[in-house]
């Protein structure tokens, strides 16, 4: 792949366009709104000057709702050899293209399983996809030549290939991206209105649970109407769960010991089934779970704690696999809980402790 054409200069968009300029490809960058390509291009994404004639490549990164439109608009315009997007849902773009007659062949539905909380080009960088898995959807009517590009693009961005016909795409998405964005937002709502003193007790949990609620909510309109089927689905089991549970807790405030045990056994059923799905979740570069000790630090929160604690277990001969760092309420330190294998714990601790740092039980 020599030139490319990047529709859509957003997070995502953006991201593709510098992995690619920076191995080498000639970009050119559009958007419907032109200070944003600028932007883009700015920050060394490629060039907003449309391209003389047809590129290898053209990367459709539009909001789902709006994909087919532009991917029409440009394979009639014959602007590239191949063409894909980057939509997270893919079922939907390739039927509303099939409705309007287009050949296809030249077409590929992709998804890069990466993103950020931010949205936008500023919020760009070359390396948001390394390592991560990007949905490739070919049919066996995709030319070989589109494929080859799609592949070339992955390499480029060295994400991971992953081949999945697009309705199960999308049924899989709604269970690992979209559903539980919606469950975090809906936990993170009820803190809207909370006490003070009550919010001012989260802990690193509280946190975890709504990341992702801060993304922006246009956004996330756009994908849940391309994907609300799927979705709504899988909210209607949780809810199924969610009734159980009150069900259960409220067995529990009952003088009757039987329903009492009755309550106890519903909760205990819905936490083993939370321990037996989390278990399945992919651990680090995508490989089986594994099973890590934690080393708990005491640190200040000051500048270089953090290249002096990686650098004490380097000199220990530690490989940190893990790190999550929990800051306490109202004062300048934290506690940072190191993941290692189970083996190189003890060895950690030792150091660590010879170096002065204080470690928590």
């Amino acid at each position: 792949m020599r030139t490319a054409l990047v529709i859509g200069t957003g997070l995502i968009g953006t991201s593709a366009a510098l992995a690619l300029s920076q191995r080498g490809v000639a970009v050119h960058l559009a958007d419907h709104d032109p200070e944003q390509a600028r932007t883009a291009a700015a920050l060394g994404a490629g060039t907003d000057e449309a391209p003389d004639g047809p590129v290898d490549l053209a990367v459709v990164a539009a909001p789902p709702a709006h994909v087919a439109d532009v991917l029409a608009d440009a394979m009639r315009r014959g602007v590239a050899r191949g063409y894909i997007d980057v939509a997270s849902v893919k079922g939907g773009p390739r039927r509303e293209l099939q409705a309007r007659g287009l050949d296809l062949t030249p077409y590929l539905g992709t998804h890069p399983m990466s993103g950020r909380e931010k949205s936008g080009p500023l919020a760009a960088t070359g390396d948001l996809f390394e390592g991560r898995p990007w949905v490739l959807t070919p049919t066996r009517d995709t030319d070989t030549e589109v494929l080859n590009l799609a592949l070339e693009l992955v390499s480029h961005c060295r994400a991971v290939p992953v081949v999945m016909d697009a309705d199960a795409h999308d049924r899989a998405v709604a269970l690992v991206s979209h559903m539980p964005h919606l469950v975090s937002s809906m936990v993170a709502a009820r803190l809207e209105n909370a006490d003070e003193a009550a919010v001012r007790l989260c802990g690193q949990g509280i946190r975890d649970v709504t990341r992702i609620a801060a993304s922006d909510p246009r956004m996330w309109i756009d994908i849940l109407s391309a994907n609300p089927g799927p979705v709504a689905d899988l909210l209607a089991d949780v809810a199924a769960d969610l009734e159980e549970t009150v069900r259960a807790l409220r067995a529990l405030e009952s003088s009757d010991e039987h329903k009492r045990r009755e309550g106890v056994t519903g909760i205990e059923d819905v936490l083993r089934r939370g321990n037996a799905g989390q278990v399945r979740v992919p651990g680090k570069h995508g490989s089986a779970p594994r099973v890590y000790d934690t080393v708990a630090v005491l640190i200040d929160d000051q500048p270089g704690q953090l290249a002096r604690i990686f650098a004490d277990a380097e000199r220990a001969g530690v490989n940190i696999e893990d790190v999550r760092i929990e800051h306490a309420t109202g004062q300048q330190a934290g506690l940072i809980q190191l993941m290692v294998e189970p083996k190189a714990a003890p060895v950690l601790t030792a150091a660590l402790r010879e170096r002065g740092w204080a470690i928590r039980q």
